[in-house]
């Protein structure tokens, strides 16, 4: 397991009452920035965002980065941290989907022994539907001819994607911790098992260099599955993670996806291997991947029983950045051991994103628990922005925080409810489409 350095205090919390959402108008196009040192790195203004979330996100930069604290990294002081998840949020569109159509348009998914030992949940129907589709005929530890066998890759992809089998039965069954895992996203590097991680790291830079390579709003076939072909850094994210990382923060990707393929793309946006954290495989004596992987906190290595997945992202933000072990490590720390800014797009983001002390920035994919907690607003700290490619269209009715919104621990909905227990009212959609930018 990587150790990563132990991070003290973080400074001065909170952000000015005009940090919220269009509560400081924002400035006139066109004019000049205000003068600044050499300390205060900036955004772009070129790029636009929603509303007043640049100033809003400048803000916190100048507040706890080298603006306020020219020595910041210096003896004694340590950097403010930011973490972002990566699907949709640094990037548009899904790299572990890419990655795995790629893999079955090029026969890289070997045969297992068993498809039942590739998952502690996956169904008797599940193994069925694998075996029938895919065959027995290639040996064990052999690819797997998805390229000419469409209902294969279709079994596999379908299973990752909605968890349930072509003919519509469930994938999975069993007990697990919903705000720990998911057994459909812990099976993606459980489906890689047996290569390398380098191999996964060229499988991912083959379908890196394909899907940046195909036009926005393309889309491809894998089986009978349509899915996008594409997928995009976006650029107010690059220049985001750029100025933080000039501006003395320490900037991490947190992502339910497999490290390999995480450590690919993380990449592109000048981010290491150190501060990319995603689920991470156990490898064999022989240095291949299997179906295990590292446990969180107090949580032992398992089959796919913690990943970075909702809670799951804040207990490894806390022991792999901060340096908290044990079950500690599954709690909500004091503000001096959580990051300053915090970035996701999904229900599977809300508690690491909620935990920033500084800023909580929201693309807007109409996700339940992470919209109610984003447009309720609590801290005034909450800035909520389309997806700044396609962005989704305005959300029919109404969140449904107040009943629904929040997926339990066993995996039943209930209401989102604030620190202090009481409840979040439902929520209406108002941050849409193309928006206003500033």
């Amino acid at each position: 397991m990587r150790t990563r350095p132990l991070l003290a205090s973080l400074c001065s919390l909170g952000l000015a009452a005009a940090a919220l959402v269009g509560a400081a108008p924002a400035q006139a196009a066109g004019t000049a920035a205000p003068a600044r040192g050499t300390h205060c790195p900036q955004l772009s203004r070129a790029l636009p965002w929603y509303g007043h979330n640049r100033e809003a996100l400048q803000r916190v930069i100048d507040e706890r980065g080298t603006c306020s604290r020219p020595h910041l990294g210096g003896y004694g002081e340590d950097r403010p941290v930011a973490a972002f998840d990566w699907d949709n949020t640094v990037s548009k569109n899904d790299i572990t989907d890419a990655t795995i159509a790629w893999s079955l348009r090029h026969d890289k998914i070997l045969r297992p022994r068993s498809w039942k030992a590739t998952s502690a949940w996956l169904t008797d129907a599940a193994d069925r539907a694998l075996t029938a589709a895919c065959g027995t005929d290639r040996p064990v530890g052999a690819p797997l001819p998805t390229s000419t066998r469409p209902d294969c890759a279709d079994e596999i992809f379908e299973i990752r994607s909605a968890a349930r089998t072509m003919s519509g039965e469930e994938a999975f069954a069993g007990e697990w911790n919903h705000r720990r895992t998911v057994p459909e996203y812990a099976w993606v590097p459980q489906l890689f098992a047996g290569h390398t991680p380098a191999e996964l790291t060229d499988y991912t830079r083959r379908a890196r260099a394909e899907a940046l390579a195909a036009p926005v709003g393309s889309e491809q076939k894998v089986g009978t599955h349509t899915v996008p072909a594409y997928v995009r850094y976006y650029p107010q994210q690059r220049d985001l993670i750029r100025t933080l990382r000039r501006a003395g923060f320490d900037v991490y990707i947190v992502s339910a996806g497999s490290e390999p393929v995480t450590e690919v793309w993380s990449a592109g946006v000048g981010i290491d291997k150190k501060h990319t954290i995603a689920i991470r495989s156990l490898l064999d004596h022989r240095g291949r991947i299997t179906t295990w992987n590292e446990g969180c906190g107090d949580r032992p290595d398992s089959r796919g029983g913690d990943i970075p997945y909702i809670d799951g992202k804040r207990c490894w933000i806390n022991q792999e950045i901060f340096g908290v072990h044990g079950k500690r490590a599954w709690d909500r720390q004091d503000a001096a051991h959580r990051i300053a800014i915090g970035g996701g797009d999904a229900d599977t983001d809300v508690t690491f994103v909620g935990d920033a002390t500084g800023a909580h920035l929201v693309l807007n994919r109409n996700k339940n628990e992470i919209m109610c907690r984003a447009y309720d607003n609590r801290d005034g700290r909450w800035l909520v922005n389309p997806m700044f490619i396609e962005p989704l269209p305005r959300k029919e009715g109404v969140y449904p925080c107040a009943t629904t919104g929040r997926t339990e621990e066993d995996g039943t909905a209930g209401p989102v409810r604030r620190e202090d227990g009481s409840v979040v009212p439902d929520q209406r959609d108002t941050v849409y489409g193309t928006g206003a930018t500033s």
